[in-house]
């Protein structure tokens, strides 16, 4: 299969394996959103004149059965088309003949893969969106339903004031709500087309923009062409960042639940069927979920560096470099969605031992309420504090 570069000298099999790398197996995720900007694309050309009628209908059948193929698993991308775009051009070709290659007017797979990863981004951060505010319900579920139930909240790892489930999985809700907010935002961002662009200077033949925009649903054109490429990367940061907010919620919820679950607290105990065993030890019940749930905060930071490390240095317009990117966002997007949904099981799953939490509220806890009350009485704070504190003595 020859490139759509190529300029009849074949690339170094060597070179050709190292510089692919594994967007043949990546892009397999972006053909839908390849294909969808390719229609739009065909009809903003058969708009300005560049197609027939005839040719759009006929291109736009094509793609749609590339999709029907990759959707039945069908759809191959070969190392020696490197990545999607060629692939689905060349099959473009080969259904249509020359017609197929008009497909490639006004554009360049530099603004394509930008297309198609913003389509791809928005689609995800919307299924995302849609999973945290779940976790929300279910974490807000639990304070109801517990709201009686009251048990020691703690500063510097310390029995400190009273608090309560209800006011702790109510804190974690609130949470996430301003992560959905950071969500919200990212998704703002992303919202603009980059088609049309090309190689990151425009075309010399008259398109619209704004056409294949409204088709693809984005809100506004991402309209200087180098911006367009400067913004790779920028925007997966901001996307990063943003996950990093939601996995940083429950990375601490994560540790909450490893420590309030021992047996020296007890306040939680998981389902038996979350909970992995030992080889060694018969009576282990094992919270991995939660360790590996707290440790993939961890991992979306190093995907994050990746993508810091890999996109800063570049001069303006394209360089390769910016490839490497594309696999630690994928990641981490899965990696996202994987944590939101087993974390919010979890809690779906949670006991809480009513009689433990009552225990654990021992008098220290009232300390401050009891300087209060003098408060109420008229004594000075400072001095009421330390009138509790020598009682709190005389009692040890």
């Amino acid at each position: 299969m020859s490139k759509l570069w190529e300029k009849g000298v074949s690339l170094d099999k060597a070179i050709e394996s190292f510089t692919v790398g594994n967007d043949p197996e990546l892009d397999q995720v972006l053909v839908p959103y390849d294909c969808k900007a390719s229609k739009a694309h065909a009809n903003m050309l058969g708009q300005k004149g560049y197609l027939t009628d005839e040719e759009v209908n006929q291109l736009i059948s094509a793609l749609d059965q590339i999709i029907r193929r990759h959707e039945n698993g069908e759809f191959n991308i070969d190392i020696s088309q490197e990545d999607c775009h060629t692939a689905i051009e060349e099959c473009l070709v080969e259904a249509l003949g020359e017609m197929g290659k008009k497909i490639h007017t006004a554009r360049s797979r530099n603004d394509q893969v930008l297309t198609a990863l913003r389509l791809y981004y928005k689609d995800e951060l919307s299924e995302i969106n849609s999973l945290a505010k779940a976790w929300i319900d279910v974490l807000t579920q639990c304070g109801e339903e517990h709201q009686e139930v009251d048990f020691p909240g703690y500063t510097h790892m310390q029995k400190a004031m009273p608090s309560s489930i209800s006011m702790w999985a109510s804190a974690y809700a609130d949470c996430m709500k301003d992560d959905v907010n950071s969500l919200i935002m990212v998704a703002s961002l992303i919202d603009q087309s980059p088609l049309g662009s090309a190689a990151g200077y425009g075309v010399s033949i008259e398109i619209d923009k704004d056409m294949t925009a409204k088709e693809l649903g984005f809100s506004k054109v991402q309209e200087n062409p180098i911006y367009c490429q400067l913004s790779r990367g920028k925007f997966e940061l901001a996307l990063l960042q943003a996950f990093n907010q939601v996995l940083l919620t429950i990375n601490r919820l994560a540790s909450d639940l490893i420590q309030f679950s021992m047996s020296e607290f007890g306040y939680f105990s998981l389902p038996e069927e979350f909970c992995t065993g030992s080889s060694i030890m018969p009576q282990k019940k094992n919270p991995d979920v939660l360790e590996l749930l707290r440790g993939s905060y961890h991992i979306l930071l190093g995907y994050e560096t990746q993508v810091k490390t890999i996109t800063s240095n570049l001069i303006s317009g394209y360089n390769r470099d910016i490839q490497l990117s594309k696999e630690p966002v994928m990641r981490s997007i899965k990696l996202a969605k994987d944590c939101l949904g087993i974390s919010a099981a979890v809690v779906s799953g949670l006991s809480v031992n009513k009689d433990k939490c009552k225990a654990a509220m021992t008098g220290e806890l009232y300390a401050t309420e009891k300087a209060y009350e003098m408060v109420k009485e008229g004594v000075p704070f400072r001095e009421a504090y330390k009138k509790v504190a020598e009682l709190l003595r005389e009692g040890d």
